[in-house]
């Protein structure tokens, strides 16, 4: 079934490399001189894929003998022809069922998440995450976490793949929405599964995934949002927020939040700082939506 095995080095420096020797499994190496993000590795592994899917797999996600067979089959019964996207049940260290689906942010969903009160009122703003849901039984879905991110080779060619101004995170969810748009189904399979770690390749650097994530969230809604919307999440994002993340720790007298924190946003006003210059200087050419 597996036509083509595609392994993205994004200029790795954790030796994870080495575990390719010995690999049984035929498959192409591509080694990139410089970490390009989650999103331009997906479209460069599956750049000249002949395959009728397109399977993107983090790192830390180890497939199971069901894994690839059910949701495929499930795609190519009749009736599914819109069923662009999949995904499956991931299990965590504990081999727990995971929540691995999402709904579309949306904008009071983005406003809870960066300011906190989706802690204090659940009700008035939901989290993205499906965790009221056990993900025990299969279901359409707006989209699955790219862990495990099953697509049609056709759809993927057609929405021009990833956008490559996600570094990582949100890549998925942009897709989703975009494919949505077009009339196409994300689906979550519960007969098949696969085992995902979790945070994998930015568990050590947990500023610097804050900042990307930020940054992502404010691409995103500056591609998604109109603009009102957009610009009261970017304000809430980038200066109530940090002050929400800091208070919390302070409760919680976890002091590595509030040095991860600082260290996140630090790096964030430093970058939005940066591209604000450029723009100036007339430098900036090209950068559409990018934050």
């Amino acid at each position: 079934m597996l036509e083509r095995v595609v392994v993205v080095d994004n200029k790795s420096s954790d030796g994870s490399l080495a575990c390719l020797d010995g690999c049984d499994l035929p498959h192409d190496l591509l080694i990139n001189d410089s970490n390009r993000g989650f999103a331009a590795a997906c479209n460069q592994g599956a750049l000249g894929s002949r395959a009728d899917y397109l399977l993107f797999l983090n790192p830390d996600t180890w497939l199971g003998p069901r894994s690839l067979a059910v949701p495929i089959a499930f795609m190519e019964a009749p009736g599914n022809e819109k069923v662009g996207i999949c995904g499956i049940q991931l299990l965590n260290s504990g081999f727990r069922v995971s929540c691995s689906c999402s709904r579309f942010p949306s904008f009071r969903m983005l406003i809870g998440k960066s300011s906190g009160l989706h802690r204090l009122f659940p009700g008035l703003f939901p989290d993205t995450l499906m965790t009221e849901w056990d993900h025990l039984n299969s279901a359409r879905v707006d989209q699955v976490i790219g862990a495990f991110f099953l697509v049609r080779r056709s759809l993927f060619e057609r929405l021009g793949g990833f956008d490559e101004r996600f570094f990582v995170y949100y890549e998925e969810v942009d897709f989703s929405l975009r494919a949505r748009k077009e009339g196409w189904i994300s689906y979550f399979i519960a007969e098949a599964q696969a085992y995902h770690r979790g945070q994998g390749t930015t568990e050590r650097a947990k500023g610097h995934r804050l900042f990307c994530s930020v940054r992502s969230r404010i691409l995103y809604v500056r591609k998604h949002l109109d603009k009102p919307a957009a610009m009261v999440v970017i304000l809430v994002s980038l200066f109530w927020e940090p002050i929400a993340r800091i208070v919390g720790a302070l409760f919680q007298a976890a002091p590595g939040t509030i040095r991860d924190t600082v260290r996140g946003y630090l790096e964030l006003w430093k970058y939005l700082l940066g591209r604000a210059m450029e723009s100036l200087r007339g430098t900036g050419k090209g950068t559409g939506d990018r934050p």
